[in-house]
């Protein structure tokens, strides 16, 4: 990775600020009332432990360069003596490979804290488009990302589905737990359009649908705060099928959080606490979703017009079952095999557009003219 002069100083710059704010937390961890605050300490020694791996790295770059201005003056000292000479030079090359490397490792490292790689996620898919058509289609991308997650070795929770009597989906919500789950399935927010012949054209005509995807961070209850005041909660029977039991009660779980109008509803445990857990859940993935858009706003700004904006309407992929090929056209990627695409075969585009964010990433922080960086909120 080749880093220009100003890009170094840029990433000094953010270095230097990420340690003076983790300066500042350790004072808050020092402070005995902190501990009376469950919520607030997770969260503030959840900021300090990540600050701590980019603290070390500035530590290690600050010594690292120090070395290399005694290997300059060490050089001027001695160029009468050409051994000493070619010793000094080689110190000060040494070190600037090690300078390169270090400044390589800490972009990578930012750009790995960005993306959240740890993270589990809640997706959400919704039918667009194309009425009974654009169910079951909707239906495709549920099954093909629950195959793509079992082969990933990631646990799939449903949480909440509204189907079509033809087996459609109108809505599902779902969390997919694992290692790397966010980083590689982050991208596949946006519009999802199919081409093909419905099951019930009789006359063979082709037919575009549209499906819409939502992919979000799932988070801690600790990182985002919810007053049970700004909630309203209400009740009602699961609608669907579900057998007996699930109709006859009202286990079905709707929350408005009033400040911001976000409305979740769970239906899918037969346990009304269960659902209202599961709809918790998806609520503060929503609040960190809109909470991190406002933060960074003139940053997503810059990056949407690099990276696109991942936004639910944008068409990032189309499914053309006539030409038996799917286009991501914000990388310009073709793939054949529809139907295995579907079933879970699409590990090659998933893993391209992950590479392409990262080095999108990349870049943007390398043209960005003030870096920000990140800190718990």
């Amino acid at each position: 990775m080749n880093l220009t002069a100003e890009t170094k100083r840029k990433l000094l710059a953010t270095l230097d600020a990420m340690t003076r704010r983790h300066q500042e937390v350790e004072q808050m961890l020092s402070d005995p009332a902190l501990s009376r605050d469950s919520a607030r300490l997770a969260r503030i020694a959840r900021e300090h432990g990540r600050l701590g791996k980019f603290v070390e790295k500035h530590d290690q770059l600050l010594q690292l360069r120090q070395l290399h201005r005694e290997a300059e003056e060490s050089l001027r000292e001695v160029s009468d003596d050409e051994e000493l000479r070619q010793l000094a030079v080689e110190e000060i090359e040494e070190a600037e490979r090690e300078d390169e490397r270090l400044m390589a490792e800490l972009v990578e490292l930012l750009v790995s804290d960005e993306t959240e790689a740890d993270r589990n996620v809640i997706m959400e898919i919704r039918a667009g488009t194309g009425g009974e058509e654009a169910a079951l289609f909707a239906s495709d991308l549920l099954g093909m990302y629950t195959r793509y997650a079992e082969k990933k070795g990631w646990k799939v929770e449903q949480m909440d589905i509204s189907t079509t009597d033809l087996g459609g989906i109108r809505e599902a919500v779902f969390s997919v737990a694992g290692d790397g789950a966010w980083n590689g399935l982050r991208c596949e927010s946006g519009g999802h359009r199919v081409q093909r012949v419905p099951e019930t054209e009789s006359q063979g005509r082709i037919h575009t649908s549209l499906a819409t995807v939502a992919v979000l961070p799932q988070v801690e209850e600790v990182e985002v705060e919810i007053d049970p005041n700004d909630l309203e909660m209400s009740f009602m029977r699961s609608s669907g099928p579900g057998g007996q039991h699930v109709n006859k009660t009202s286990s079905c779980v709707r929350i408005v959080h009033t400040p911001t109008g976000i409305t979740v509803r769970c239906q899918d445990e037969k346990s009304q606490q269960a659902n209202r857990k599961k709809a918790m859940k998806i609520l503060r993935a929503r609040l960190y979703e809109q909470q991190q858009r406002e933060q960074h706003q003139e940053r997503d700004a810059m990056r949407r017009s690099q990276v696109g904006s991942g936004d639910r309407n944008e068409r990032i992929r189309t499914y053309n079952f006539p030409q038996d090929r799917i286009t991501d056209h914000r990388i310009g990627l073709d793939v054949f095999g529809v139907e295995s695409f579907l079933l879970g075969d699409c590990g090659q585009m998933f893993d391209a557009l992950a590479e392409h964010h990262r080095q999108e990433l990349i870049r943007a922080f390398a043209e960005a003219e003030s870096p920000d960086p990140p800190t718990e909120q």
